[in-house]
């Protein structure tokens, strides 16, 4: 087949033959890299200015001015965070769970609502930072960002209200998700509410740890909800919260904005900023330590037994550390605010160092379990979605003992806002830890998405693998070194003062850009430009799932053969 067909036809892929699920989907996928595109792009621009005014950056200086810089970082982790990482995992989790319990999707138009509130919020978003500069670093943190003589008012006003309609399009993923395991139908509906809580807080893989301890029959040996499930369950209450502080907070400070237009004067002061803090810190913890640690570890789960073919090791124990992991979630947001005088320091202590500490040993034997499936399942060829599920896991290896290095208050005294935090912890975590595993789901589910569609290129995937990891961990380090050496976060440097770490920082952020392209390359001409553009419209077939008569077990779907 010539470029030009491929290009416009794609291989054998057909958008007229996919049902309304598949469609909403792959709606989902579509704009979450595209928003994972500008990210990238956003994340090379900040990493190119601090490199600095050196001979050969090839930066033109008007991006070296302090309000374009803090007005893409401003925008950055929303773009990042919510409207590719969120869009990619509600898209895939929408498709699973109809999937893994065989029943249909409580609502394929509450589904299409939610892509479309979440690229409309980020794009609001994102227009506020570019068309307004808004530029209060993080909006929501404090200090309350209501003295509008550092920024524009009118930027703030269309920046909270698209994280609101962000917030909406979550809302919307979690009622559907609940609406469609509650359901009692097929498979659960002789199940009672009573059944589905326990099985979904993994309180059964709980008891039949105990029962097996006093040598007693298991509490149950077929559980209500399948372990993947579980995990997005119990994924979603974090969700949920997180969702309510963030839109809670967005409101107070839209309510200090509208007052700032309207002329009158508001005492920012009257909100209690310690208060604030560890009300916005322990919402917005809860899509890091609840929500990205449950959701990977139930994706490693699902990835594991679909790959091998095979039952999960010590899936009793997996289940019920899901559970434990809600409540470590909970209690761990003070880490944040070691750096605080006005924290308590018993809270410090217990919230901040010991509680996260335990982080270390749910989200190490979620990795051991994960580990111990593949390594008894062997031989197994090395596919695609083995390879990123690999990658997943050495970015979660390397990103949470670096998260627990830093949550001791003597060394957040030295690494405390510093490139360290967010370069060898959260971007590695996220870059490499999520996003490999989200890859290694979007290679899993392809074959079942898009009806076997041929991948065009898996040479291309390979590339993209490789630039990814390396550039991933690459930057992610060489961020840290230069934050052990003093470089502040939300700083702006323009001298080179942090330079060869800074160089090689953007070298490897090239390549994660560079892997972006082969990527997106890759995707249209395995479904072309004709097929990129019929995902978007009306499904011929309005079939929402698979459907409850589907008798296929997804283990045993010729889709996961190795």
């Amino acid at each position: 087949m010539s470029f030009t067909k491929n290009l416009i036809e794609g291989t054998n892929f057909d958008h007229k033959s996919l049902n309304a699920l598949q469609k909403v989907t792959l709606r989902s996928v579509v704009m979450s890299f595209l928003f994972y595109g500008l990210v990238a792009l956003e994340g090379m621009i900040m990493r190119m200015v601090e490199v600095g005014r050196v001979p050969g950056n090839p930066v033109p200086e008007q991006f070296f001015h302090p309000d374009h810089f803090f007005s893409i970082m401003t925008v950055h982790p929303i773009v990042g965070i919510f409207g590719s990482t969120y869009q990619l995992v509600f898209g895939a989790f929408l498709f699973l769970v109809p999937y893994l319990t065989k029943k249909p999707l409580y609502s394929v138009k509450l589904a299409n609502w939610t892509w479309l509130l979440i690229t409309l919020g980020t794009a609001l978003a994102w227009m506020a930072a570019f068309v307004w500069q808004y530029a209060p670093l993080y909006t929501l943190y404090w200090p309350l960002p209501a003295d509008t003589s550092q920024f524009s008012a009118i930027g703030g006003v269309v920046f909270i209200i698209g994280v609101a309609l962000i917030m909406f399009g979550t809302f919307g993923f979690i009622y559907n998700i609940y609406a469609t395991i509650f359901a009692r139908v097929g498979v659960h509906k002789d199940k009672t509410m009573k059944e589905l809580l326990i099985s979904g807080f993994g309180i059964d893989g709980l008891l039949n740890l105990m029962n097996k301890l006093r040598g007693k029959p298991p509490y149950t040996k077929e559980p209500a909800l399948a372990l993947p499930v579980v995990a997005i369950f119990r994924g979603t209450v974090d969700t949920f919260l997180d969702a309510v502080v963030i839109l809670g907070a967005g409101i107070l400070v839209l309510v200090f904005l509208l007052a700032d237009l309207s002329g009158a004067s508001w005492d920012v002061s009257a909100i209690d900023a310690l208060l604030y803090k560890n009300f916005f810190w322990w919402g917005l913890d809860l899509v890091a330590d609840g929500l990205v640690l449950i959701y990977v570890a139930g994706s490693w789960y699902l990835l594991a037994t679909l790959i091998t073919g095979q039952k999960l090791f010590m899936e009793n124990v997996a289940r019920a550390a899901l559970m434990l992991e809600l409540l470590v979630s909970w209690m761990v947001w003070s880490h944040h605010l070691l750096g605080d005088q006005g924290q308590p320091e018993m809270m410090k202590l217990i919230s901040g160092e010991m509680v996260t500490a335990f982080e270390l040993l749910t989200q190490g034997l979620a990795l051991f379990i994960t580990l111990v499936t593949l390594w008894k399942a062997r031989p197994l060829k090395m596919t695609m979605e083995l390879k990123y599920l690999l990658g997943g896991l050495i970015g979660f290896g390397l990103a949470v003992p670096a998260a627990i290095i830093q949550a001791d208050m003597g060394m957040n005294r030295v690494l405390h806002n510093t490139q360290w935090i967010i370069g060898a912890h959260v971007h590695i975590a996220l870059i490499v830890g999520l996003y490999m595993t989200l890859y290694s789901a979007v290679y899993v589910l392809w074959p079942i998405v898009t009806n076997n569609t041929k991948l065009y290129s898996h040479k291309l995937s390979n590339t993209h693998y490789w630039l990814h990891l390396i550039g991933g961990i690459g930057m992610g380090a060489f961020m840290g070194m230069a934050g052990l050496d003093g470089m502040l976060r939300r700083h702006l440097y323009v001298d080179g003062q942090f330079n060869p770490d800074m160089i090689f920082a953007a070298i490897c952020g090239s390549m994660l850009l560079i892997a972006w392209f082969v990527f997106l390359y890759n995707i249209v001409m395995s479904v072309g430009i004709k097929g990129l553009i019929g995902i978007f419209l009306p499904a011929e077939d309005k079939t929402a799932s698979y459907g409850i008569e589907d008798e296929i077990e997804p283990a045993d779907d010729p889709a996961f053969a190795n």
